[in-house]
C-alpha cells in the first residue's frame, strides 16, 4: 500500500468518528498525477448527492500531459457499496456531520480514499487536543531520556 497523501488536520478539525475507503473514479491523467503525489487534501471533502458520493479535491495536471489533460478542481466519483452510501446519506443529514477525506493511497494498482464522518470542533475542543498531544510528547520524552 503506497500512500499518496494525507490530510493531517483532520483529526485536529473534527472528531472523525467512522472511516470508510472507497475507489474512486479517475482519468488517466489524474492517476498519473497522483502517483506524482500532486493532490491536495487540506481544502478537500465528499458529499453524497443523487445516491452518489462525490470527492471534492484538487489533482494538479499531469507535468508531462497534453491537451487531453484534466480539470483539476472537477468532481469525483467515490466507488462505493449501496449500503455504505445510504448509511452515508442518512448520517450526513444530521446536524454537524461532514465527509472528510483523511488519506489517498494505492492499494492493488487501485487508486483509494479514506473518508471520515467527522463533526466539527470549536476552539476549545481543538484546545484540548493539543494540551493531550503535548503531554504525550513530554511523557515520550521522559521515558525516552530515563531508558538512557
Amino acid at each position: 500500500m503506497k500512500t499518496v497523501a494525507t490530510h493531517k488536520k483532520a483529526f485536529h478539525d473534527y472528531f472523525i468518528e467512522e472511516s470508510w475507503e472507497a475507489g474512486i473514479a479517475l482519468l488517466g491523467t489524474e492517476v498519473k498525477s497522483l502517483r506524482e503525489g500532486k493532490i491536495n487534501l487540506r481544502d478537500s471533502f465528499a458529499r453524497v448527492e443523487n445516491g452518489e458520493a462525490y470527492l471534492y479535491c484538487h489533482i494538479s495536471p499531469y507535468s508531462c500531459g497534453n491537451l487531453q489533460n484534466h480539470d483539476p478542481a472537477r468532481r469525483r466519483k467515490l466507488l462505493l457499496h449501496r449500503e455504505e452510501l445510504n448509511r452515508l446519506m442518512g448520517q450526513t443529514r444530521e446536524r454537524g456531520y461532514t465527509l472528510v477525506p483523511i488519506k489517498v493511497y494505492f492499494k492493488g494498482g487501485k487508486a483509494k480514499v479514506e473518508i471520515g464522518l467527522g463533526r466539527g470542533k470549536n476552539a476549545p475542543d481543538k484546545r484540548e487536543t493539543i494540551k493531550r498531544k503535548e503531554a504525550k510528547r513530554e511523557i515520550d520524552r521522559a521515558i525516552r531520556a530515563r531508558s538512557r
